[in-house]
């Protein structure tokens, strides 16, 4: 692959977050100015593979201007998975296979590789291409901070400073009126958001899915608030988390051949808080505002490393592999490792122990925490 690569792919899949058109940024100008490689753009994930006329060539002009615009120029989508493509006909809709579809595609470009940036879902799919014998360079982009293998995945930074910019706020209003007010944040099964946003912003209350929650420990602490002269309680629930003996929040509707959507732990909370503290509970979901915005520098760095680092392990004859921040440094990891499991909070953590320390409720009482 070393010395015949001429023509690299790239796509944007999965939900959108600050920092890919960074990392588009830096794949182009590194594949142009650093080996003289052409770069075709893959419209809307997968979606540009299956359908004609959505790809387009990527040049220096293209990129110029981009690093702090958030979303992607080249679209995304969640809902594009060749393996299982929502198919209408007949008025009937069914999941068919079209992953075959997809390489004759890419050969027909001639693409020598495929830079994937995604998360689990479009790593996962980008892994299954690969066993297909489609060369594939994964870059980890995801708020919710779950990818193995690396310490940290762009878009978490902005996500995170959102969330607590969010929190400031909401401090004020809860302080003015009294209030018990509940945030809500993202993060699917993973409680990094929830746990370092509640931690910085100064939530009395923070709720991740690692820690299923007993509502009757929540109630005595906010009423020993209460009873101590603190006349309010900001609340961090994670979409993700739910109490001990239940089951996570979805919403309703889900599009065939999409992940479920989670929603509504936080008005659940507030309604359960609110039945039981006869007080006055009020809700902010925080949702899509924690995926937009201008990327931060710490997220414009880390998105400019990995963009380069992928054209250079390329370079170096790699496939199968995903950038990773490890020890302060850009590496490469195995893919097949880095989707293999969640990154999860770990309960034996120094921010759990940190966040037990300041005397912040995690929802279940500090001794049992451990035994999780």
């Amino acid at each position: 692959m070393k010395s015949a690569v001429k023509k690299i792919g790239v796509l944007t899949g999965g939900g959108d977050c600050p920092g890919l058109n960074a990392v588009l940024r830096a794949v182009v100008k590194t594949a142009i100015l650093q080996y003289g490689w052409q770069v075709i753009g893959i419209e809307d994930g997968f979606d540009g593979l299956i359908f004609p006329d959505r790809t387009r060539p990527l040049g220096l002009e293209d990129v110029r201007g981009i690093l702090p615009r958030g979303g992607t120029i080249l679209g995304t989508t969640n809902r594009a998975n060749p393996f299982a493509y929502p198919v209408t006909i007949n008025d009937e809709t069914k999941l068919s296979d079209l992953s075959d579809q997809v390489l004759s595609r890419v050969r027909s470009l001639g693409l020598d590789v495929l830079v994937v940036i995604g998360g689990d879902g479009t790593l996962h799919i980008a892994y299954d291409l690969m066993a297909k014998g489609l060369p594939v360079l994964g870059i980890p982009k995801t708020i919710d901070n779950d990818l193995m293998h690396t310490a940290v995945s762009f878009g978490f930074d902005t996500a995170l400073n959102t969330a607590m910019e969010a929190l400031d706020r909401l401090h004020t209003t809860a302080e003015s009126h009294h209030r018990l007010i509940v945030l809500e944040l993202m993060g699917r099964e993973a409680g990094w958001i929830a746990l370092e946003a509640g931690i910085s912003g100064g939530a009395d209350v923070i709720l991740i899915p690692e820690i299923p929650y007993d509502l009757n420990w929540i109630a005595c602490k906010l009423q020993d608030r209460q009873q101590s002269g603190s006349r309010f309680s900001l609340i961090v629930i994670a979409e993700g988390a739910f109490p001990q003996g239940g089951k996570v929040q979805y919403l309703p509707e889900q599009d065939l051949g999409g992940p479920r959507r989670l929603g509504g732990a936080g008005e659940a909370l507030a309604h359960a808080l609110q039945s039981c503290l006869k007080a006055e509970v009020r809700v902010t979901v925080l949702g899509h505002l924690q995926r937009g915005g201008s990327p931060s520098a710490f997220d414009r760095l880390l998105s400019s490393r990995f963009g380069a680092m992928a054209v250079h392990a390329i370079a170096r004859g790699e496939s199968g592999r995903m950038v990773a921040l490890r020890d302060q440094q850009i590496t490469t990891v195995s893919l097949a490792e880095a989707i293999g499991k969640q990154r999860l909070v770990r309960l034996e953590s120094d921010i759990i122990t940190t966040a037990l320390s300041l005397g912040i409720c995690l929802g279940l009482d500090p001794k049992k925490i451990q035994s999780i």
